[in-house]
Order: C-alpha cells, then sequence, then structure tokens
C-alpha cells in the first residue's frame, strides 16, 4: 500500500514540469476541437495522434493521447447543447436535456453543468483507477500461455456487445481483425502466413495505417457522403457553474460515476453505455421526471457524469488485462503496443510505474478540461463553424502522413486507403469497426498464446479446459455468445425470475 502510494507520488511529480504540462493541455485542446466537430470521433482523433507522436517518448505520446480521448468526450458535449448533434455517440443523451436549456437562453449554464459533471466524475474514475488497477493486475499474475488465449479469445467475443443488437456482425468483424492480424510472418518460427508470394505482405499489416485507415480515411469518405446541415444556438449567459447545483446533485455525481466505471470494466461496452444507462437511473430515482427531456439540469448532470467516468473504467481492463474496454481505449492500446509498453498481466513486473504514470496523466487531462471548459468557450465555439469541405482535405492529408510516418513505406499508404475504402462501404452497411480493431490487437495475443500452449502441452487440448482460470474463461465466453440466442435468453430470464421470486419470499418470511 506504502510502496503505490510513493509510485504514485513520483508519477504526479514527473508530470509537474513544463514539457509535459504543455503536452497535457494541448492533447486536451485537439481532443475538445475535435469532439466540437459532429462525425468525429475520439477513435479518429488517437489514432491521427498515435501517428503524429509516434517518435515521441513513451510517456509524452501516452500523455498527449489520454488527454485527447477525455477532451473529445468532453467537447462532444457543446455539439450537442448548441446544435443537439451529439459531438461523438457518448454525447447522444445529453442532447435533450442540453439542447432545451440552450433554447431558453441558458447555454453557458448547460455547459458550466457539462464541465462540472465531467470534472468531478473523471475525479472519481480517476480514484477506482489508481486502486483497482493493481489488485486486478496482481489478480492477473497467475496466466499462462492457455488462459492468455482464453482472455483474448473472450475479449474478441466481446467485440458482439459493442455493435449493440446484431452481434453477428460484430463476430465477423472481429474474426476479420483476428485474420487481418496473422498476415505476415508468424511469431515463433517467421513462415509466411496469407502473403500469396507478395513480399510487401511478409512483414503483414501494421497496426498504425490500419487503424487510420479504419478511422481516419473512412470516416473522411462517410462524413463527406452524409452532410449535416449545423443551426448553432448563440450563448449569450455565463458558463460558470452555480456552487449550489454541484452540491444539490451530489447524489446524481456519484451514482452516475459508479455507473459510468462499471461499464468501462466491462469490455466491449462503449462510453454511450455509460451515459444511457447514468441518465436512466437518474430519471428513475428523480423527483422531477417529467422535466427529463426539456430542461433538467439532473439529467444533463448524470448524462456527462456517466460517459466521462466510464474512461478510466475502459482504462482499467485495458492497463490490467490487456482487454479494450472500448474503441477508442482499443486504438489508445494499440498505442502503447507501439511505443514498447505491453498492456496486460505482465505490467505490474515490467512496467509498474506506468500504471501510476497514467493515473497522474488523467488527472492532468481532467485539469485540462476544466481550464479550457470554464475559461476559453467563446474561442473554442469558433471551431464549429469551420467548413467540412477545408477540414477532410486536412484530414485526410494527416492520415497519409500518418501512415507513411511509422516505417517510411509508400506500401502503409496502400493499406491505409485499401482498409479506409473496404471499412467505409462495411459502415454502410451496418459494420462497425471497433470489433475489427479488437481483433486486430488481439489476434497476436491470441496466436502466440494457442501456439505456446500446444508447445507446453505437446499438442494436446486438455490444458485449455482443464485449468481452474480456464475453465472460468471458457464458461464466461461460452455463456456470453449463447445469450445472444433469443431462446436461451428468454430461458436464462424465466431461471433468473424464478429464483428471484424464490429469494422474495424467503425473506418475506
Amino acid at each position: 500500500m506504502l510502496a503505490g502510494l510513493a509510485e504514485l507520488g513520483n508519477a504526479y511529480l514527473g508530470f509537474l514540469n513544463f514539457t509535459s504540462i504543455v503536452y497535457g493541455l494541448g492533447g486536451a485542446l485537439i481532443g475538445i476541437c475535435v469532439g466540437c466537430l459532429p462525425g468525429l470521433s475520439a477513435t479518429l482523433c488517437i489514432a491521427l495522434l498515435t501517428t503524429l507522436t509516434i517518435k515521441l517518448e513513451a510517456n509524452n505520446a501516452i500523455l498527449i493521447l489520454i488527454c485527447s480521448y477525455v477532451g473529445t468526450l468532453y467537447g462532444g458535449s457543446r455539439t450537442a447543447i448548441l446544435l443537439n448533434i451529439p459531438g461523438t455517440a457518448a454525447n447522444a443523451a445529453s442532447c435533450a436535456d442540453g439542447h432545451a436549456l440552450a433554447l431558453r437562453g441558458e447555454a453557458g449554464r448547460a455547459i458550466g453543468i457539462a464541465t462540472s459533471g465531467a470534472f468531478t466524475s473523471t475525479l472519481f474514475g480517476v480514484l477506482c483507477l489508481a486502486t483497482v488497477t493493481p489488485l486486478l493486475a496482481e489478480v492477473a499474475l497467475s496466466f499462462g500461455a492457455f488462459e492468455f488465449f482464453w482472455l483474448a479469445l473472450f475479449g474478441v467475443t466481446m467485440s458482439g456487445s459493442i455493435v449493440g443488437n446484431d452481434p453477428l456482425k460484430g463476430w465477423l468483424m472481429g474474426a476479420l481483425g483476428l485474420f487481418v492480424a496473422q498476415i505476415g510472418q508468424d511469431g515463433l518460427y517467421s513462415h509466411d502466413r496469407f502473403t500469396f508470394g507478395w513480399s510487401q505482405l511478409s512483414g503483414g499489416i501494421a497496426l498504425i495505417p490500419a487503424l487510420v485507415g479504419a478511422f481516419g480515411f473512412a470516416e473522411i469518405l462517410t462524413t463527406l457522403a452524409d452532410p449535416i446541415e449545423r443551426k448553432l444556438v448563440e450563448m449569450k449567459d455565463s458558463v460558470l457553474p452555480r456552487f449550489r447545483e454541484i452540491v444539490q446533485y451530489w447524489p446524481t455525481v456519484l451514482r452516475s460515476g459508479v455507473i459510468g466505471v462499471l461499464t468501462g470494466l466491462m469490455p466491449g461496452v462503449g462510453e454511450d453505455a455509460g451515459s444511457w444507462m447514468s441518465y436512466a437511473a437518474a430519471r428513475a430515482a428523480s423527483k422531477e421526471k417529467d422535466q427529463f427531456g426539456k430542461g433538467s439540469i439532473d439529467g444533463l448532470m448524470a448524462a456527462e457524469t456517466g460517459d466521462m467516468a466510464s474512461i478510466p473504467g475502459h482504462i482499467i481492463p485495458c492497463l490490467a488485462l490487456g482487454i479494450p474496454g472500448s474503441a477508442p481505449s482499443a486504438v489508445l492500446m494499440a498505442a502503447m503496443i507501439i511505443h514498447g509498453i505491453q498492456p496486460g498481466p505482465m505490467m505490474m513486473i515490467e512496467h509498474p510505474q506506468f500504471v501510476y504514470d497514467v493515473v497522474a496523466m488523467t488527472t492532468l487531462a481532467m485539469c485540462s478540461i476544466l481550464i479550457f471548459g470554464l475559461f476559453l468557450v467563446r474561442p473554442l465555439l469558433l471551431i464549429m463553424r469551420v467548413k467540412r469541405t477545408i477540414l477532410m482535405p486536412i484530414i485526410f492529408l494527416l492520415c497519409t502522413v500518418g501512415a507513411f510516418a511509422g516505417a517510411s513505406r509508400l506500401f502503409d499508404i496502400y493499406s491505409m486507403l485499401a482498409i479506409g475504402i473496404g471499412a467505409f462501404f462495411l459502415r454502410r452497411h451496418g459494420y462497425q469497426m471497433a470489433p475489427f480493431v479488437l481483433g486486430l490487437v488481439l489476434g497476436g495475443l491470441l496466436d502466440k498464446s494457442l501456439r505456446r500452449g500446444l508447445v507446453l502441452s505437446d499438442g494436446s487440448l486438455l490444458p485449455f479446459f482443464t485449468r481452474p482460470i480456464c475453465i472460468a474463461f471458457a464458461s464466461i465466453t461460452i455463456f456470453t455468445m449463447l445469450l445472444y440466442i433469443p431462446a436461451f435468453k428468454s430461458a436464462v430470464k424465466r431461471v433468473t425470475s424464478g429464483i428471484g421470486a424464490q429469494l422474495t419470499r424467503c425473506f418475506a418470511r
């Protein structure tokens, strides 16, 4: 305990320098600007910044990415309030009450509420990040090759939940990501796989071009294909939040913070789930349910608290288990791998200080959004007036430069364009890219763990199903997949409702 506090203190002291503060503020500012542009996402922002920060030291690069992650989700609340268009999917729940307040002439008040909710919930998430991650990582230290296989497979299985009501599309995209991860020379014997005699493919599909293509170039094509008309509500009142309102709604902040962190801990559940679940819980507990959707302070506070608290929640399984909780955290995990930091159970042995560094980075991001959210509101709103015909070519240029910068290969640019065009058409038919990235990131771990396990067991599959932790992961994975079968799901509901009724009668006696 004392050793952990000492490492946490060293992490905070390590970032109290001019360079780190500038990087943190700059990353948060870029994130807020991206969040203020409807249609752009935190995933796109992190993917582009990964290419631009590849030459920086690992800590500085990850600092910029985490600050941009937090900044993008916060910046998306601006468009939700002033345009009634969520800047990111996580801000959709903020549209109803936030825009209703703006139409009443209280746009500044709504932004102030969103800022205070974002700050307090991120603070709560940081506390959970600092305490839960080391404990979870210690439990995961007992994992071997057999357990890592099931852990990676479980993460890919969760891709079904990322796309909501159509798990089959999520699993197909996760499988596609696994396949793409196998292209090139294998990790044990350097044998070419799926290269079809093309020497350029021997090195595999590089992670950065794949990320930039799937989220950057595909986002450009999608945005240009579906232009959005925007009507900006003018902001005339002050953004400084009223202290009375913050204190008055502390139960909402605490409840939504817990919901946000818990949803973040579940792999495959995005930030929007934390936002909507927090909003629903606030409405259920409120004495003024009729005000929700008409400018409820409680509703707006719950929505913004839930989505921002889920960010540290998503980072916890990413660091401790090597399973990203959402699409942005999947790209963040890929960036860590690119910079030589392998998230997962071994992190507390190989890079024990890094976990506490991430806590300090998230704290700096939290302070950055508070500064920009309260004192630079009006200048930041100018970014919302930038025309897409100007913005999209700039983003395309960044995508091209970023894809080329990693290894200085033209093949990486071609890979980025091919994956981007494929992703665009897949998205038009309801296939999301988050499961693809999940499969791509976890593909290497799954492949190596399976092959190492088979080597250790002399080709026997029994250890994959007989070791205690493997049995637990296999059961959870199979149960999760069966839950998407309607008949099985109905049977589970009947059983759980019957058990609940029996318990109720027992306690009633």
